[in-house]
């Protein structure tokens, strides 16, 4: 029997001939990752361990991104502590206007490569998949295990295969994808699997969009998710490497947990209604839902591509005067690149706020934090009860291109009736 693409992947890593799901294994990473909420946990238990130094600081990434810039002293001491220590053990940190969000930060920066084993203390750590690794996310003790020892003790999963055959709508994007298939299967329909990606629809998106996808697996409950790499994949981490790297794919005779196969073509532009990313639904069916504000942004949908999309739906239109529009900017060269194409420019002009990188209101954390009684669409990656504010506030989930055109009209809208 063969294998798909994740067991060969932690096979490599183990050095065994063979993996199958269930088994345990302590496998060496290739990097590991923590941020300004999760790194000063990790750090406090690695030096109660009597941690000296790090197993590889070249391996060990530290990205302030949640609530930065500083938004009150608190955060400032934390992201003080992760400043401290990435000095002392001479560790990678992206300070703050020289990094960005992390998960859009490391694929941009090369530092994660197809076949790398990655573990990061955030559970969107299984973004990396899109390049054909293995990431997920961990606790801030694992973390520390890992800054000392270089391993993680792991059960390999099980995966699911989704295959979507055909080609998507306009204005579906890889958001619409996972959406679609978390309304699917529910929040927990992929519990400690790995899925993977594959069809038509998936060969013919970007890797901007890809990341989307593999970002969310989590929010079906999923181990990681993947997808194995082809032409596109190469073309993106070829510019971006700096070390050797190794391409897996799955065996035509892997087993899989379950394989479940969409037409693409049916998958129109999605909105997730609160409180869970698996209300998925077509965005026409709430078209009378009134929104008081858009954020465009955050490690699911901040990236150059997003941008693009967002801007070209807003024209020379205005963002509706009931509406607070706000746009972020993954990482500083998603920043500056959209500053050179115009992009900017663009929101300005609507009536939008535009941020530097951070994933301030995502989590509920600054830039955007909701009132009671508020409504949110954003194309961030959770909408559980109070995640962008108030407890009694409410968050819809969508893609760029839906969440311009709403901003436009101030209800949730196709971006068929907005864009010219």
């Amino acid at each position: 029997m063969g294998m798909t693409i994740t067991e060969k992947i932690i096979s490599a890593h183990t050095g065994d001939s063979e993996v199958h799901p269930g088994q345990f294994v302590f496998a060496p990473v290739d990097l590991c990752l923590g941020n300004d909420i999760t790194a000063p946990l990790a750090i406090k238990a690695f030096e109660e361990l009597g941690a000296q130094r790090l197993f590889d600081p070249d391996k060990v990434v530290l990205v302030p991104d949640h609530f930065t810039p500083n938004k009150d002293v608190v955060a400032a001491e934390q992201t003080a502590a992760v400043r401290r220590f990435a000095k002392k053990h001479g560790t990678r940190y992206y300070e703050v206007g020289r990094g960005g969000i992390e998960h859009a930060l490391l694929p941009e920066q090369g530092l994660v490569l197809p076949g790398d084993l990655v573990v990061g203390a955030d559970s969107h750590t299984c973004t990396y998949g899109a390049l054909g690794a293995f990431s997920t996310g961990v606790g801030s003790t694992d973390l520390a295990a890992c800054f000392a020892v270089g391993k993680v003790w792991l059960r390999v999963p099980q995966t699911m295969r989704f295959i979507y055959n055909g080609r998507l709508p306009r204005w579906s994007s890889g958001k619409d994808v996972i959406l679609y298939t978390i309304g699917d299967i529910g929040v927990d329909g992929a519990l400690y699997r790995a899925m993977e990606f594959a069809g038509e629809a998936i060969s013919q998106l970007s890797m901007d969009e890809r990341f989307t996808i593999t970002n969310m697996a989590i929010e079906a409950g999923g181990k990681s998710g993947i997808i194995p790499p082809d032409e596109k994949t190469e073309e993106y981490v070829k510019r971006r490497a700096k070390r050797q790297f190794k391409i897996y794919k799955s065996d035509s005779d892997a087993e899989y947990a379950e394989v479940r196969e969409y037409d693409a073509r049916k998958i129109e532009p999605q909105v997730a209604a609160p409180n869970l990313p698996s209300n998925s639904r077509d965005v026409r069916e709430y078209s009378d839902v009134a929104i008081d504000q858009v954020v465009i942004g955050s490690c699911t949908n901040g990236r150059i591509e997003d941008l693009r999309v967002a801007a070209k739906v807003l024209g020379d239109k205005k963002v509706d005067s009931e509406v607070r529009l706000i746009v972020i900017p993954a990482t500083q060269e998603v920043y500056a690149q959209a500053l050179r194409e115009g992009l900017l420019e663009v929101f300005v002009e609507a009536g939008a706020a535009v941020s530097t990188p951070t994933c301030g209101p995502c989590l509920g954390g600054h830039m955007g934090v909701l009132a009671e009684g508020e409504r949110a669409l954003s194309t961030t990656n959770r909408n559980f009860t109070g995640r962008m504010g108030h407890t009694k506030s409410e968050v819809y989930l969508c893609g760029p291109a839906v969440a311009a055109a709403s901003a436009v009209t101030g209800k949730i809208t196709h971006p068929d009736e907005v864009a010219d």
